[in-house]
């Protein structure tokens, strides 16, 4: 018997039965679906269809806190760095080695956003540099096989199924600059890979490079958070630019929206302004051209650094001020969309003191005045 089909017995044996599907949602013995905690308010819906409900509770919503943070934070010179300041891989790799995440703390990290007011959290699990944050058999490039030994994506999704809050996990899927078949610049834009002045070693080229191999790569690991995490609230995937600068269509994105729709069904699935149009919500940086439209929610993300997703030492202490965020919310509000905003943890995992200020100012406000007085004020 193979552990699925263990587990699977198991849990009709505890009183639970399995839809069809690996990881479809449970049922009680009522017959009834088992509601992820952030839908409780929404679980009628959720009997009759669990992704529409998941898309009303989404619209709703209205608010979550971004987190980016990685090997990037370290060097605290934004998300890019790698690729900015082309940073030989070797040397950027050796990051793993001094991440500890001593005060990344998904308690309080889940207790700030609900304080600032928020429903939702969206953290990267893996960015366009290729480090994990969680426990992959997939690749040696992770969290847990650092000094830090720590899968921080369960910490966060336990945190969040304890306290109500929906947790999406971001995934760069057009790009990675470390993956040897990952797309490279021979055939495609959009900062597929960094513009070194010399041959990187270790990236495949030519009739060497194989696509497909990455395409499963990254099937695999969409595959595994969506099996090794439970109430996932949305997969939000980004690297855009590079299926945009080529034939989209190779990447077999709708593939994967559906092996994440299969998997868990109240799942959403955002590819940032849209990459084949099949996608559950939109989720562009900062504005959206409403002249466009669009059938699906709206979700539009922004920091509260001046510049970078990713910490950045250079701008400490000119964070965002809380009017300027309520400005956000207005104008996320006018669209309609959500409000997705960015903090960077330091390397060491803590978030910076002016950005928890700010949240907890926000909060206090939407908390006294309510919504509908504060996008008045």
């Amino acid at each position: 018997m193979n552990r699925r089909d263990f587990l699977a017995m198991s849990a009709v044996g505890a009183g639970v039965a399995l839809l069809p599907g690996c990881m479809s949602r449970p049922m009680q013995n009522s017959g009834k679906l088992i509601v992820p905690p952030y839908l409780t308010d929404y679980q009628d819906a959720y009997q009759q269809n669990p992704r529409a409900a998941a898309t009303e509770w989404f619209r709703d919503a209205r608010y979550g806190l971004f987190i980016h943070y990685g090997l990037y934070s370290l060097m605290a010179s934004g998300e890019w760095v790698l690729y900015s300041k082309k940073v030989p891989l070797p040397e950027y790799v050796k990051l793993k080695d001094q991440f500890t995440a001593e005060k990344f703390d998904a308690d309080f990290i889940t207790d700030l956003a609900l304080d600032a007011g928020m429903k939702y959290i969206n953290i990267t699990t893996r960015h366009h540099d290729s480090f994990c944050l969680w426990d992959t058999e997939f690749t040696e490039f992770n969290s847990v096989n650092s000094p830090a030994k720590r899968d921080l994506v369960r910490e966060l999704s336990e945190q969040c199924n304890k306290k109500g809050l929906a947790l999406f996990l971001y995934y760069s899927h057009g790009r990675d600059w470390k993956h040897p078949h990952a797309p490279n610049n021979d055939k495609w834009g959009g900062a597929a890979r960094p513009n070194y002045d010399f041959v990187e070693p270790s990236y495949k080229y030519g009739a060497e490079h194989d696509l497909d191999i990455y395409l499963d790569f990254m099937t695999n690991q969409v595959n595994e958070l969506m099996t090794n995490y439970s109430n996932v609230a949305g997969i939000w995937l980004d690297g855009i630019g590079v299926p945009y600068s080529g034939d989209r269509s190779v990447f077999k994105a709708q593939d994967l929206y559906d092996l994440v729709h299969a998997k868990q069904p109240q799942t959403l699935v955002s590819y940032k302004q849209g990459l084949l149009g099949t996608e559950d919500f939109l989720a562009p940086e900062r504005k959206f051209d409403k002249s466009k439209g669009s059938r699906v929610p709206l979700e539009l993300c922004d920091h509260l650094q001046r510049k970078s997703w990713g910490y950045d030492k250079s701008q400490d202490g000119n964070h965002k001020k809380k009017d300027e965020v309520i400005k956000m919310l207005k104008r996320a509000d006018s669209y309609p969309a959500n409000l997705l905003l960015n903090t960077g943890p330091k390397g060491s995992g803590e978030i910076p003191a002016e950005d928890v200020a700010v949240l907890r100012e926000v909060g206090k406000e939407l908390k006294t005045k309510g919504w509908e007085g504060v996008l008045a004020s």
